[in-house]
């Protein structure tokens, strides 16, 4: 239940990051908000790490630099694929994919699950496409490179999870420190190389560090569920931070719930009530 409850914060932390991040890009190229976002989010792993401590053994560095590099390249690819459209289909793949590799590893490992937990996984799979996918989902077919795309960017988030699931239980936060440290590293000198590119626009700076500081504590909170419970149930209950966008976009923006989200939110919570009895 523990894991299960951290599972979902990292849930709700990762869809709110997502969407301050979005509203960020709006008034600037998305590489701007990232460097403001990333030394945020690792300000706030080196905050913690006098209280939850970090164990710097080769493992962790390993593991840790790892998710890094995954978590750039997640970035990357991922807002390619949304830039190359169309959203309310590749959204949904992405976010399948960065659900069932995690559950897939969990399962190759040795982790079981109930009769509820058989009966809640696929389900909470179906509710992340329908939360994730837009109106008109079967409007328009994306390409082949936007569909490759889209299935880089999930298997790249599902990467730095499964990578922060391997480091050893006993190395605190230094598997963030250093996976936040690698990232920034490489969005940061991305970001110096494209500066001509990045237009004269100045970031959202509130809105960009709060983004990081969620997205750090996202990353902590799905890092103490996997400790604590089964990869299998965190990874998926995780993969349903779409659903936090969704619900803020609609009390901030006022942008229209369809019914098909609204189907995806109730599947949700009924596998999520499942995976409890797991």
């Amino acid at each position: 239940m523990i894991a299960l409850l951290l599972a979902l914060g990292s849930s709700l932390a990762y869809g709110c990051a997502d969407f301050l991040g979005g509203l960020g890009a709006r008034k600037a190229h998305v590489l701007r908000v990232v460097m403001v976002a990333a030394p945020a989010s690792l300000a706030v792993e080196l905050l913690l790490w006098p209280a939850l401590g970090a164990s710097f053994s080769p493992a962790a560095l390993g593991w840790g630099a790892a998710s890094g590099v995954a978590s750039a390249a997640a970035f990357a690819l991922l807002y390619k694929t949304l830039a190359i459209g169309p959203m309310n289909v590749l959204s949904p793949v992405t976010a399948l994919v960065s659900a069932v590799l995690p559950v897939t590893v969990g399962l190759l490992q040795g982790e079981h699950l109930g009769m509820a937990g058989l009966l809640g996984l696929p389900l909470a799979l179906v509710a992340v496409v329908l939360v994730s996918a837009g109106h008109g989902t079967g409007s328009s077919r994306p390409s082949r490179t936007a569909l490759l795309l889209a299935l880089g960017a999930g298997a790249a988030i599902a990467l730095q999870l499964i990578f922060l699931h391997q480091a050893p239980s006993d190395s605190g936060v230094a598997p963030l420190i250093i996976g936040r440290a690698v990232a920034s590293v490489v969005t940061l000198t991305a970001a110096g190389l494209l500066y001509r590119r990045l237009g004269p626009e100045k970031p959202a700076y509130a809105l960009s560090a709060t983004a990081g500081v969620l997205d750090s504590l996202a990353n902590l909170l799905f890092l103490l569920a996997a400790r604590s419970g089964d990869l299998t149930v965190v990874a998926v209950i995780t993969a349903l931070y779409p659903a936090g966008t969704v619900l803020l976009a609609r009390s901030v923006l006022a942008e229209r719930i369809h019914k098909g989200q609204v189907v995806g939110l109730g599947a949700a919570a009924v596998a999520v009530s499942l995976l409890a009895l797991t």
